[in-house]
């Protein structure tokens, strides 16, 4: 959300108000900055952002600062959020070793597949921090369901779009809830149509 650089808060709090204004006062409003910010700009955004309650900031300053994180989470109301560039455990744990998260991120399709989603979550349990998996929906959504510190699985229009444009088995996420995958299914639960693939092939 946030703008290049962090470098038009003006347009980024209208946003913000934009988006409290279409959605009503009584859903959750989350804000992605993907780091574009400074620790201190950060902090005056946030405090700024209160009055639309914005409950969740990911990547308020880059996930590779984990003092500026750290920093940040001590100052602000709404939960930090960041792990979606975790590529392993090891980065998982720095994150939470430093208290840089309240809820940390995992992506599948970036930190080891299945196990190493399993390890992160693990390893946010120890330390009562609750985790979300980023995009891909269809492979979170069974991954999430094996662990208890799950808080959410986020998804984007477009991933939804092509998960169900291409495979069988695909959840639905009508009213911004995913159904309990079916356990019968083996795998992942998705069958890949071939056909409706066909044309897309590469080389």
């Amino acid at each position: 959300m946030a703008s290049r650089g962090g470098g038009s808060e003006r347009r980024d709090l209208a946003r913000v108000a934009l988006v409290r204004e279409v959605i009503g006062p009584d859903v959750e409003l989350y804000v992605d900055a993907n780091g574009g910010y400074g620790t201190g700009q950060v902090v005056r955004m946030a405090r700024r952002m209160d009055e639309f309650g914005v409950t969740w900031f990911e990547e308020p300053v880059s996930s590779q600062d984990l003092a500026g994180l750290a920093a940040v989470r001590r100052q602000v109301l709404p939960d930090v959020a960041a792990g979606e560039y975790s590529w392993s455990p090891a980065d998982s744990w720095r994150l939470l070793e430093a208290g840089a998260v309240d809820c940390l991120q995992l992506d599948v399709t970036r930190c080891g597949g299945i196990t190493g989603f399993l390890d992160g979550a693990a390893l946010a349990a120890a330390r009562g921090v609750q985790v979300s998996g980023h995009c891909a929906p269809n492979l979170h959504a069974q991954a999430g369901a094996a662990v208890r510190n799950l808080r959410h699985v986020e998804y984007f229009h477009d991933h939804q779009r092509i998960e169900r444009m291409f495979f069988d088995g695909a959840l639905d996420p009508e009213g911004g809830r995913l159904t309990t995958p079916d356990p019968g299914p083996p795998g992942l639960g998705l069958a890949l149509r071939a056909p409706d693939a066909e044309p897309f092939r590469q080389g």
